[in-house]
C-alpha cells in the first residue's frame, strides 16, 4: 500500500495526541479509511483543514474518488463544508455524505452505504433547489443524485462490496462512467 510510515508506531503512553496534545489517531490507514495495525504500511492521509477553491476541491476529490480512495475524497469534501460559505454546506456536507456511501459500500456495509448514499444524494438536491443552480463549480448534481441513488440500490439488493474506484461518479458534466 506504500505511504508514509510516520506516526505508525504506538505511542508510549498509548494515547495518540498531536504536536498541541489534541487527540488523534496515528494508526495507518488502508485505502478505504479502515485503520491497520501500528507499523503497518499505510495510505497517505489527506491533511486536514485545507483551504481550496471550489474547483479545486472537486478536482481532488474527482482524483481520490477515482484511484478508490473515496473515505479520501470525503474529506477533502469536509474540509470544503467547514471552510467554506455557509450558504453552501449543505452541498459540500451532501457530497461528503455520497463520498462516505461509497466507502461504506466498498467495505460491505450495505445498509449504511446505502443510507448514506440517499443522505447525500437528498443533500445535494436540496441544495439545488434552495439554489436553482444544478451546475455549480461544473459539478452534475441531478447526475451525481442518480448515481448515487441507482447504487444504493444494488448496494441493498447485493451481499458483496463494491468495488470504489469502479463504481465512482463522475462528478462534473457528462454524468457517470
Amino acid at each position: 500500500m506504500g505511504g508514509s510510515t510516520e506516526d505508525t508506531y504506538a505511542p508510549a503512553d498509548g494515547r495518540d495526541r498531536d504536536e498541541q496534545g489534541r487527540a488523534r489517531n496515528a494508526r495507518p490507514r488502508d485505502g478505504l479509511g479502515r485503520p491497520l495495525p501500528y507499523g503497518s504500511a499505510g495510505v497517505d492521509r489527506q491533511p486536514e483543514g485545507v483551504v481550496r477553491t471550489p474547483r479545486e476541491t472537486v478536482a481532488e476529490a474527482q482524483a481520490l474518488l477515482d484511484t478508490g480512495r473515496p473515505f479520501h475524497a470525503h474529506e477533502v469534501f469536509e474540509d470544503a463544508w467547514k471552510s467554506g460559505p455557509e450558504e453552501e454546506r449543505t452541498l459540500w456536507r451532501g457530497l461528503a455524505q455520497l463520498a462516505v456511501g461509497l466507502t461504506h459500500s466498498a467495505r460491505g456495509n450495505a445498509a449504511g452505504g446505502a443510507r448514506l448514499l440517499r443522505r447525500g444524494a437528498g443533500a445535494v438536491e436540496e441544495w439545488e433547489t434552495g439554489q436553482g443552480e444544478d451546475r455549480p463549480y461544473g459539478l452534475d448534481l441531478a447526475g451525481v443524485a442518480a448515481w448515487a441513488r441507482e447504487l444504493a440500490g444494488r448496494v441493498e439488493e447485493g451481499a458483496a462490496p463494491v468495488d470504489a474506484g469502479a463504481e465512482a461518479p463522475r462528478l462534473t458534466a457528462g454524468g457517470t462512467r
